[in-house]
C-alpha cells in the first residue's frame, strides 16, 4: 500500500499532479483544495496518497492532509459514491466545513457541489451523519479545525462558552440545543474546542 508521496511537482491542475519521486512521475488524482495548497512546479511536495483498484485499473488520490484522506475515506464508503464525486466533494468543502454541512443536515449546501442531486445530498448527510455519531478521530478534528477558524482577539466580555456557543450555531444546530449542550460550563481553564468536544457529545455525536 502506497501511504504517501514525497518529491519534486511536476505539473498541478485543479483535479490532477505528478509528483516525480526519484525519477519515476506519479499521475495523482486531488481535489480542488488539496491543489490550492501545492508548492510552485519544481518543488519538494508530500502528499498522503490512497490506491483505488478496479478491476480495469490502478488509480492514485493524493491529500494534501490526512484528515482529508480519511474524509475520502468515508466518502467512498457510501453506497454511489465514487473516488470523483468524493473528490468533487472534497473541492467544495474542508473537512470541517463538509463536517459542519453534514452535521446541520444541510442538504441545499450539498446539492451545491456538482453531480450532487437533493436525492444523493440526502442520501450523503444520511450515511456520514451515522458515521460521524460514531468516528471520534473525525469529530475532534473538525472541532479543533473549527475552533482554529474562530476570531483570536476576542472582546473582554468573550467567554470560551460564548465561542464554542457560536461554533455550534455555525455548524447549524438551533440556539436552545447549543444552551443545552453548554449547560453547567463556565469555560474556566477550558479551551474552546475542549468544550466543543464535550458539548457535540451531548448532542450525540460523540466527539
Amino acid at each position: 500500500m502506497i501511504s504517501q508521496l514525497t518529491g519534486a511537482l511536476v505539473e498541478a491542475t485543479a483535479s490532477m499532479a505528478v509528483i516525480d519521486v526519484h525519477g519515476m512521475g506519479f499521475d495523482l488524482g486531488i481535489s480542488g483544495v488539496t491543489s490550492a495548497a501545492l508548492p510552485k512546479a519544481g518543488e519538494q511536495c508530500r502528499l498522503y496518497t490512497r490506491l483505488v483498484v478496479r478491476e480495469d485499473a490502478l488509480t492514485l488520490f493524493g491529500f494534501a492532509t490526512k484528515d482529508e484522506r480519511q474524509m475520502f475515506d468515508r466518502l467512498v464508503a457510501v453506497s454511489g459514491v465514487g473516488p470523483r464525486l468524493a473528490l468533487a466533494v472534497l473541492s467544495k468543502f474542508t473537512v470541517s466545513q463538509l463536517y459542519s454541512v453534514v452535521m446541520a443536515e444541510d442538504a441545499k449546501g450539498m446539492s451545491t457541489v456538482p453531480g450532487v442531486g437533493k436525492k444523493t445530498a440526502q442520501r450523503l448527510i444520511l450515511e456520514l451523519k451515522s458515521v460521524f455519531s460514531k468516528d471520534h478521530g473525525i469529530s475532534v478534528s473538525a472541532t479543533e479545525a473549527l475552533a482554529a477558524q474562530l476570531p483570536l482577539e476576542s472582546s473582554p466580555m468573550t467567554s470560551p462558552v460564548d465561542e464554542a456557543r457560536a461554533a455550534l450555531l455555525s455548524m447549524g444546530f438551533s440556539p436552545q440545543e447549543a444552551d443545552l449542550a453548554l449547560e453547567g460550563y463556565d469555560g474556566s481553564d477550558m479551551r474552546v474546542e475542549t468544550l466543543l468536544a464535550a458539548a457535540l457529545r451531548r448532542l450525540g455525536t460523540d466527539a
